[in-house]
């Protein structure tokens, strides 16, 4: 038997690394010399910039930003090399994550992208050619207008007078955009971002009814941000030209995609198929007799583009089992059977706190992947015991 463990990090608590660590010590507590590939997988968010630069065999550059509640805080971006061309790889969760903002002060009208667009400025002063924005696990819905302040953008009140955005709260205070000082060496260099395609900017569907209270948001919070976007919108449309309410990935990472097709042409392109690009996982796949993947949280949401379900759909044209691990069991989380995924267990088993279940992850994983090995096993021990009595 071939084993192929494609895991997810599990959202504020471990890197995709870790989980698929984690994950095949599970197995190998069975059976230590099966045939096993382990591939920890990213989707935009949280060791985004890392594991690409590991892939390619770039270098981390670290730089102090600012951070999604105003305060400095130390961030990083990758640059790896490839055909001549120096690309610069920026996480949004490593600068403006949510798990950056403290659990007492979420709040998503308050959070700014200011230190993303610190990070653009850093790599174009090193003269790459490309910069590859990975968009997840953010802390902000800003629309991205925090990180185009950093990068020229004014934004106007009624008075003519600027806006300091500190917030996607502040957009409703804003009359005017004005763009005659955004950086110039943005025309000289590709912007690609992968994203959560699905996601878009306005409307019922918009971001900040969709993930707002993910970010901390109430009720009351959720409409008043979702009518600053929508204002929001309007303005880029009237400056620019470019209606962003209801594009593919608008609304990525609180509306930052929005905002980075608006201001440095960026292209968006589902999360998944760009980092195949870097992380070429189709061939691996096919030559598994049983895939495990994993994610911190299984929902409806997951069918929408996650990892565990993008891996399940490649398995699929080759009709092999796809196992998930996760974290939670959420709403929906039976719409993933459509998605191809076989079977899925929750590593949680008794009733814990959210601080118990973060320190005990990496052990719950492993035992939770050695239990389902354990019951596949005795399932093909059934079947060939069945087949045997049948040929009697």
């Amino acid at each position: 038997m071939k084993i192929v463990i494609v895991p997810s990090g599990f959202k504020e608590c471990l890197e995709a690394e870790e989980v698929a660590l984690a994950m095949e010590r599970g197995v190998r507590r069975v059976e230590q010399s099966i045939d096993m590939e382990v591939i920890p997988m990213i989707d935009g968010g949280e060791g985004f910039a890392k594991t690409i630069v590991n892939i390619k065999g770039g270098e981390l550059i670290y730089k102090e930003v600012t951070g999604p509640i105003g305060e400095m805080i130390e961030s990083h971006f990758g640059i790896i090399v490839e055909n001549g061309k120096r690309t610069a790889v920026i996480e949004m969760a490593a600068v403006a994550g949510l798990k950056l903002v403290p659990r007492n002060q979420r709040n998503p009208l308050k959070t700014t992208t200011y230190g993303i667009g610190e990070l653009i400025v850093a790599a174009l002063d090193l003269g790459v050619d490309n910069i590859l924005i990975g968009c997840g696990d953010s802390g902000t819905s800003d629309g991205g207008a925090g990180m185009a302040q950093a990068l020229g953008v004014q934004f106007l009140d009624k008075k003519r007078q600027l806006v300091d955005i500190h917030g996607g709260e502040d957009l409703m205070k804003v009359s005017s955009i004005v763009t005659t000082h955004l950086d110039k060496r943005l025309q000289d260099v590709s912007i690609n971002v992968a994203c959560n395609w699905k996601n878009i900017l306005c409307g019922e569907s918009g971001v900040a009814r969709v993930f707002g209270p993910q970010k901390g948001a109430t009720p009351k919070q959720v409409e008043r941000l979702s009518s600053a976007l929508e204002r929001y919108a309007a303005l880029i449309q009237e400056a620019l030209g470019i209606d962003v309410r209801s594009l593919p990935g608008s609304g990525a990472s609180g509306g930052l995609g929005a905002g980075l097709i608006a201001f440095t042409g960026a292209m968006l392109h589902p999360r998944f198929d760009i980092i195949m690009d870097y992380i070429n996982i189709e061939e691996k796949i096919s030559t598994a007799d049983l895939v495990f993947t994993a994610e911190g949280s299984l929902d409806f949401q997951t069918p929408n583009g996650k990892i565990p379900a993008e891996v399940a759909r490649i398995a699929k044209k080759n009709n092999i089992p796809v196992i998930a691990i996760t974290g939670t069991i959420g709403k929906g989380a039976d719409l993933n059977y459509r998605a191809g995924i076989d079977a899925y267990c929750s590593i949680i088993q008794k009733p814990t706190s959210l601080e118990e279940a973060i320190q005990n992850a990496p052990k719950w994983i492993e035992e939770s992947t050695e239990s389902v090995f354990r019951q596949v096993l005795i399932g093909l021990d059934v079947a060939q015991k069945m087949k045997l009595k049948e040929s009697v």
